[in-house]
């Protein structure tokens, strides 16, 4: 089912990772994203997007028939529970453990939890404490 409407944060307008099994990523990711209130945007036989993100295998025409190379991405959380969600379901979709939830040096109230995905991507839920946004995010309708 494809949306109408996109949200776009301010610095990246989106990322694409070109993974070697779609199924294995989409069994990694939807669950996630499902814990992280964050709804799929779309997808198709050698795709999916959410948000910012878009998910594609090797032989999509997006691809030019390459992989990427090992990604770091960090996804934002509401709250320190929603963190510790996100660590529980990657790890029973098939993650590997790259830091248990808990605080973190980079800043006061930095909390996350990092995990592997099934590509060896550094995959990160962060909720940087209480905080006042200047907008939940960008809306582009058509």
């Amino acid at each position: 089912m494809e949306t109408n409407e996109m949200y776009r944060g301010r610095l990246i307008d989106h990322i694409q990772l070109v993974v070697k099994d779609l199924e294995a990523s989409k069994k990694f990711y939807l669950p996630i994203f499902e814990t992280l209130q964050i709804p799929v945007g779309g997808q198709g036989p050698d795709f999916f997007w959410v948000d910012e993100l878009f998910i594609s295998s090797k032989d999509s025409k997006a691809a030019a028939g390459e992989l990427t190379g090992r990604t770091h991405l960090a996804f934002q959380a509401k709250d320190r529970a929603m963190v510790d969600r996100f660590y529980e379901v990657a790890m029973k979709a098939g993650g590997k453990d790259n830091g248990k939830p808990g605080e973190r040096p980079y800043h006061p109230g930095y909390y996350g939890a990092f995990v592997i995905d099934p590509d060896g991507n550094n995959i990160e839920a962060v909720f940087h404490g209480p905080a006042k946004k200047s907008a939940e995010a960008v809306k582009i309708s058509w």
